[in-house]
């Protein structure tokens, strides 16, 4: 198999795992996650987190807070370049964060590691979404 379709299918993973989350089962994520103190994500909901613990919590909250949803990314383009790797895409889905419902359709970008174990993500950015950015104000508040 070829770097691109070793990407491809940890990519699938990230999303699988990301839906799962969305559906109350965040335990996925700690498959497809490089376990480090430098991996990051930037969230639709303006959140920025730093290194594992940090992103763990975040996914464990996302999976307490949401009630469904489901997420793909469409135009993927995907980059190798010995142990990294990174891919572009649009997000397009529907998630529902403490009751309301936010439709996204924005830019995603997620950069890869090779590991003993395979392809690890190790950062996740996407647009910020003023639906998401609404949803989560209320829920903080």
């Amino acid at each position: 198999m070829s770097d691109k379709d070793e990407v491809r299918e940890a990519s699938r993973a990230f999303y699988a795992a990301l839906n799962s989350t969305f559906n109350k089962d965040a335990t996925p994520m700690r498959d497809i996650w490089l376990h480090s103190p430098e991996v990051t994500a930037m969230r639709p909901n303006g959140g920025r987190e730093v290194g594992w613990d940090s992103l763990w919590d975040a996914w464990q909250h996302v999976a307490e807070v949401f009630s469904g949803g489901k997420v793909e990314l469409t135009e993927q383009f995907i980059v190798t370049d010995g142990n990294f790797a990174y891919e572009i895409g649009l997000e397009i889905g529907t998630f529902y964060p403490g009751g309301e419902t936010v439709e996204v359709a924005h830019r995603a970008t997620n950069i890869y590691r090779r590991s003993a174990a395979g392809w690890k993500i190790v950062h996740h950015h996407t647009d910020k979404s003023d639906g998401a950015m609404a949803a989560f104000s209320h829920l903080e508040s």
